[in-house]
């Protein structure tokens, strides 16, 4: 409607209804669409079978639908909300109310109408007479009495702005919530654990006090938990951090993602929801879909307002395998050594330790030392002696077995830890550093040898384990003294005696 002709002001509703149309709390329109029904009239006998597309043809004839609609009465309330003084002052500004963005909407009304409809309704804008934009709910009612002429319409308007501005501010609020769902940098999870929660009401209901003894007498229980647990949405990074090619094939193999020691997590889980800890944190261990060790940082939250039943609950999962790697790695340079790969004296010092406390015993020390290293240094460089470093660790790592161990203890110098070892066994093992000592200089025939002094002691009754090193220390200076002494007639050197 964009333009309305106003007819002189009369007595339209009989006194019996005038109270209640003036008093009405919603705006009330008492109009005249006979001029219309007659319009329709004559474009129906020339031919007009399509009224939206004939109207969308020429936009004028909305124009003339608009003017042949006569304004016949308004309630207080119409005068309110468009900021009309009087029926007269809005009769006469109607071309402020009806315009802009209606056109649309008013065409769909009008189809209504041709379509023999005796009402039509729609959502459309106004406008106040001051220019304020109002969102409104449109009724209209053909009145009994009159469906052959159209002569008395009845509009009501409810003004709905505020609410659509709020549903508005909702959606935004909605797609901005589920834009940062859904491109989250971390893997999202929204879940329901209303199962669980019935699950462990259950439990309370049997009496159940101390719920941490109650799962290792039931770890079934466990499973029936995770078994209760409905994913109900996951965002694209999740995707991505679990290498599924979509949605749908990771929510089918989810059993492959969170197994193994993740069950010993989720039981730590359940025993923080028992006590009613709803936000938790902690790093678990997943499996992304091709059986890579996905290491994470968790965070469970049960969502506000959903505390009762935990029917949504939002677990997001950060990606900290690198960082994981980066500690292993940093711990493995504190307790290795990185040109052999063997243990470091760090670790030796805190194994010997280990060991001096707990056994097994007895415990067998084999301390080596790696001959004419600054000879083969001043030759030809510290590359070639590192790379005899490295044999030697390779000889090492093949002579011993867990939990035995073989650490660089010094420059050139290597120490064999072997807990519950005796004399005969430590003998033993010395004969295989040997025989893969042969093996390695035949291997490398064309290039330095290598040579090595070995000393070995067996720890006695209530020994201490540093005396042992000490022991096995003095035998393998001794066997490198004879070393020098019958150098070019022996390659190596050993001293074992029977302690």
């Amino acid at each position: 409607m964009t333009q309305l002709r106003a007819l002189p002001r009369e007595t339209v509703v009989t006194d019996l209804y005038a109270d209640m149309f003036e008093l009405a709390p919603v705006s009330l329109w008492l109009e005249d669409y006979s001029g219309l029904k007659s319009l329709f009239d004559q474009w129906r006998e020339e031919g007009v079978v399509h009224l939206r597309a004939f109207l969308r043809q020429n936009p004028a004839r909305v124009a003339d639908c608009s003017r042949r609609i006569q304004l016949l009465q308004v309630n207080r309330r119409t005068l309110e909300l468009f900021g009309a003084r009087d029926l007269e002052h809005l009769k006469a500004n109607l071309h402020d109310v009806f315009r802009d963005d209606m056109f649309d909407q008013h065409v769909e009304e009008l189809v209504q109408l041709w379509n023999g409809q005796t009402h039509f309704r729609s959502q459309t804008v106004n406008y106040t007479l001051q220019g304020q934009r109002l969102s409104i709910s449109l009724n209209a009612n053909i009145l009994p009495g009159h469906e052959q002429d159209w002569s008395r319409v009845l509009l009501a308007i409810e003004d709905t702005t505020e609410r659509t501005r709020a549903e508005k501010a909702l959606r935004h609020s909605e797609l901005q919530a589920k834009g940062l769902f859904e491109h989250s940098p971390v893997s999202l999870w929204l879940e329901d654990f209303s199962g669980i929660k019935g699950l462990l009401a259950e439990v309370r209901e049997q009496g159940v006090e101390n719920f941490r003894t109650f799962l290792d007498v039931h770890p079934e229980f466990v499973t029936r938990c995770m078994l209760e647990i409905r994913v109900l949405d996951i965002n694209r990074q999740t995707v991505d951090t679990f290498r599924a090619p979509d949605k749908a094939t990771l929510l089918a193999h989810t059993d492959k993602i969170f197994r193994d020691d993740m069950r010993a997590n989720f039981a730590e889980q359940l025993v923080d929801l028992w006590h009613g800890r709803l936000f938790q944190q902690r790093e678990v261990v997943n499996y992304s879909l091709d059986g890579e060790k996905v290491h994470v940082y968790l965070q469970f939250s049960v969502m506000p307002g959903h505390e009762e039943r935990w029917d949504q609950v939002l677990v997001s999962l950060t990606d900290i395998t690198a960082r994981k790697k980066a500690e292993a790695y940093l711990e493995y340079l504190g307790m290795h050594d990185a040109l052999t790969g063997l243990r470091n004296r760090s670790f030796f010092s805190d194994e010997l330790n280990r060991l001096d406390r707990r056994g097994p015993w007895p415990v067998s020390v084999v301390i080596i030392d790696l001959n004419n290293l600054k000879g083969v240094n001043d030759e030809s460089g510290h590359a070639g002696g590192d790379a005899l470093l490295r044999r030697v660790g390779e000889i090492l790592r093949k002579a011993v077995e867990r939990p035995a161990t073989a650490s660089r203890i010094g420059g050139d110098e290597f120490a064999l830890l072997l807990p519950g070892v005796d004399l005969r066994g430590c003998e033993h093992l010395v004969e295989q550093v040997h025989e893969l000592l042969a093996l390695n200089n035949q291997f490398h025939a064309g290039g330095t040898q290598v040579s090595l002094s070995i000393g070995a002691a067996t720890s006695k009754d209530n020994e201490r384990l540093e005396t042992v090193v000490h022991r096995a220390d003095q035998r393998m200076y001794a066997a490198k003294r004879d070393h020098y002494i019958r150098q070019g007639r022996d390659r190596r050197g050993a001293v074992l005696t029977t302690d």
